[in-house]
């Protein structure tokens, strides 16, 4: 039974980061038929909805992502350089967060209100796990450790449930901005279904990240103990 229970924690906590990373890789194929790279679609994309000021970058692996304070859209090398399903979708998905912030659109306000405050309760929940063994060892709480165990569980479940709150903001990049973009005949019709796939892929990162965190402070409780 322990076991298997640590067995189901492990697919809770990894499963949707493995699937993410399955989907994007499944798609990683180069087709010739494509009209360019995923750097190409979006800088065409940025001169087409007219995103003043946006550059596109290539970021360093898994960084692929949309930087609203220096107007920067990161493209990770196998989607800047890629000309798969996977590049062009990544790519749709990263410049659509960058219409969101153009447009000043008020879902575009959901991962600075939300992850930021996620950042500040991890960053609490670590730093209290760090300095209890020094508390216990100067004021002799009994119950510190049950204080420990229940700071540390409600750091994981606030930090997992802030990120899940940016998902609308993901969703929209996805499906009202890339989807639509894509469908436009970017891609032909058969593939529409994948790039649908990886767009879900791309909405579920935040939350997929979320996730694994609870293993990294689940390790500060096991030695906090």
């Amino acid at each position: 039974m322990p076991i298997l229970l640590f067995i189901v924690l492990l697919l809770i906590i990894f499963g949707p980061q493995w699937w993410v990373r399955h989907v994007l890789r499944k798609h990683q194929t180069h087709i010739e038929s494509l009209d360019g790279t995923g750097s190409e679609l979006a800088e065409h994309l940025i001169k087409r909805f007219e995103l003043t000021g946006v550059k596109v970058v290539k970021g360093e692996e898994d960084e692929d992502y949309y930087d609203p304070q220096n107007k920067i859209v990161s493209l990770s090398p196998e989607v800047y350089d890629g000309k798969s399903l996977t590049a062009v979708a990544v790519a749709a998905h990263e410049v659509g967060h960058a219409i969101q912030f153009f447009r000043e659109e008020p879902i575009s306000r959901l991962r600075e209100k939300y992850l930021t405050h996620a950042h500040r309760i991890q960053q609490f929940g670590i730093s209290f796990l760090l300095i209890s063994p020094l508390i216990g060892l100067l004021f002799r709480i009994p119950q510190l450790a049950l204080l420990t165990i229940l700071i540390g569980v409600l750091t994981m479940l606030v930090s997992v449930l802030m990120h899940v709150a940016v998902l609308p903001e993901e969703y929209d990049a996805s499906f009202n901005k890339a989807m639509p973009i894509l469908a436009e005949g970017y891609i032909t019709e058969e593939q529409l279904p994948h790039a649908r796939q990886i767009l879900k892929a791309c909405a579920y990162t935040y939350v997929a990240a979320a996730l694994a965190d609870i293993l990294n402070l689940w390790r500060w409780l096991r030695l906090v103990r």
